[in-house]
């Protein structure tokens, strides 16, 4: 059976592609022996190695816990600055005037083209020398500032490629109606591209929940991976256990933003489908925005 993206396998395409598939599981076993075997002749498996995350609360409460808050922390006043931020120099940058459009190119690919490192760095050495902070606060605020000025560029990018995506008849038939370009781009381009824009952004966001451990491994903020120096100190150089944990945490912490990306980008979907927009006129004799209900009657919807 073959369809037109596919030519159905012969006998000696099906045994060569077994081949293939023992030997590569067998490299993988390979593999898999030999870092085990490693870890094993370095007692890096030994139970009391991983026994303080298992038996007790104190790694936990001591070293895991407070750096796990600190990531959040910066993580989320990171977010909540730069998509704003970011959503207002990706509507810039598709505005027809030059004076709002041209500054808001030049910020976004500036600061897009600088690794979010150097700008941690840069910000922490502004703020030793301008503002009166004290260390830790000092910290928390170069993190936040290079995570912002390095997400708002690319979250502006990922507003401008949404809106940009959307056909043209979209704008043409709210202007047909005599719309401003406020109304268009609020009432009918935004609440469209947010669905096509949603993965990108919550990847976004899981970039700069990773990215903030870029703070802990140079200007010493006490982040979730910072936390693994001390605690291996600690608990008798279980460095292994620590990292395994760490990145443990991090897959959970991640796969549970991306769910929940996907379940809301879903609801949108289907809230899309269950309501329409009439344009009536308004009081004052302007156009007013009117959201008509769509109910379903025998498989149709009707408004």
């Amino acid at each position: 059976m073959s369809s037109v993206l596919y030519d159905a396998q012969g006998p000696r395409a099906k045994r060569r592609n077994i081949l293939y598939t023992v030997l590569f599981l067998l490299a993988a076993a390979a593999v898999l022996w030999w870092v085990y075997d490693g870890l094993a002749e370095k007692n890096q498996l030994d139970w009391v190695k991983w026994e303080p995350f298992f038996t007790g609360t104190q790694a936990w409460e001591t070293y895991i816990w407070p750096g796990f808050q600190n990531t959040i922390k910066a993580a989320f006043f990171a977010l909540i600055i730069a998509l704003p931020l970011g959503a207002l120099f990706g509507i810039g940058r598709l505005s027809d005037h030059r004076w709002m459009r041209v500054p808001s190119g030049v910020v976004v690919e500036f600061f897009r083209a600088i690794p979010v490192l150097l700008l941690m760095v840069i910000a922490n050495q502004a703020y030793s020398e301008y503002a009166d902070l004290d260390p830790d606060t000092r910290v928390l605020y170069a993190v936040v500032t290079g995570l912002v000025l390095y997400n708002a560029s690319v979250l502006a990018e990922i507003v401008r490629a949404g809106i940009a995506s959307l056909p043209n008849g979209q704008t043409d038939a709210a202007k047909a109606i005599g719309m401003r370009k406020g109304q268009t781009m609020v009432h009918v381009l935004l609440p469209q591209a947010v669905t096509a824009m949603l993965p990108a952004i919550v990847s976004q966001l899981v970039v700069i929940v990773k990215d903030t451990a870029l703070g802990g491994a140079v200007l010493s903020f006490p982040e979730l991976l910072a936390s693994v120096r001390p605690m291996s100190a600690n608990y008798g150089s279980n460095t292994i256990a620590c990292f395994t944990i760490i990145a443990v945490i991090y897959l959970a912490l991640n796969f549970a933003l991306t769910s929940l990306a996907s379940w809301l980008e879903g609801r949108l979907r289907r809230g899309k489908k269950s309501t329409g927009t009439v344009v009536g006129a308004a009081p004052g004799g302007g156009l007013e925005i009117i959201e008509a209900p769509v109910t379903k009657t025998g498989g149709t919807d009707q408004t």
